[in-house]
């Protein structure tokens, strides 16, 4: 009688820990919800964008180039960029009369927006930089902006870039540095203005 009474307590303690052995088994992950899965990890190409156009950022800035390329406004400290208008040059919507007589020493005159500049060359407007794709460089390709600047030339062939354009200086920058600032430039709002076209002066009496 004892005996029987061993045998079925043994059973019965085997039973137990047998199903022990299942909870435990369980808690570990057969009867777990699976983990959440890790965000997925950004394409290489992504991050080199970004970064290229970072780099791009930090050049456009200290290249001054929104001095010239956005309009300036009266702020509370004098003119300041106007910076609703990033880059997109000078205003489509402002009409100037014509610039004054050049005399003596002064040779180059600039309209209140820094836009719009005079000089013998004649009358230059700053390009809008945006890439809007009727009045910007929204259409333009980063070799087109490389040879732009390495030519001094519209899109590498086209009319001459005018004063005050220091295109002679930035043509020194290296391929990556040009195509960083065209990158960056791609990133900015597009902004529609169509820039006047420049008026060159007329050529010297002979």
């Amino acid at each position: 009688m004892i005996r029987g009474i061993r045998k079925t307590f043994a059973f019965a303690a085997a039973a137990v820990i047998a199903v022990g052995v299942g909870i435990g088994l369980s808690a570990a992950g057969l009867g777990q919800a699976a983990p959440a899965a890790k965000p997925a990890a950004k394409p290489a190409g992504a991050s080199s964008k970004a970064a290229m156009a970072a780099r791009g950022k930090y050049l456009v800035t200290i290249a001054v180039c929104n001095d010239c390329h956005t309009p300036f406004k009266m702020g509370d400290n004098g003119p300041e960029p106007d910076m609703s208008r990033m880059l997109s040059g000078h205003p489509a919507d402002m009409t100037l009369p014509p610039p004054p007589q050049a005399a003596g020493p002064w040779l180059v005159s600039g309209a209140a927006t820094f836009t719009a500049w005079s000089g013998p060359w004649g009358i230059s407007y700053t390009a809008n930089l945006t890439p809007d794709k009727e009045t910007g460089l929204g259409t333009w390709t980063a070799q087109q902006f490389l040879d732009t600047i390495r030519n001094g030339r519209v899109q590498g062939h086209g009319r001459q870039l005018l004063p005050p354009m220091p295109w002679a200086w930035y043509r020194n920058m290296t391929d990556s540095d040009l195509r960083a600032v065209f990158a960056y430039l791609q990133t900015i709002p597009a902004v529609k203005n169509k820039v006047p076209d420049p008026i060159m002066a007329p050529p010297p009496a002979k």
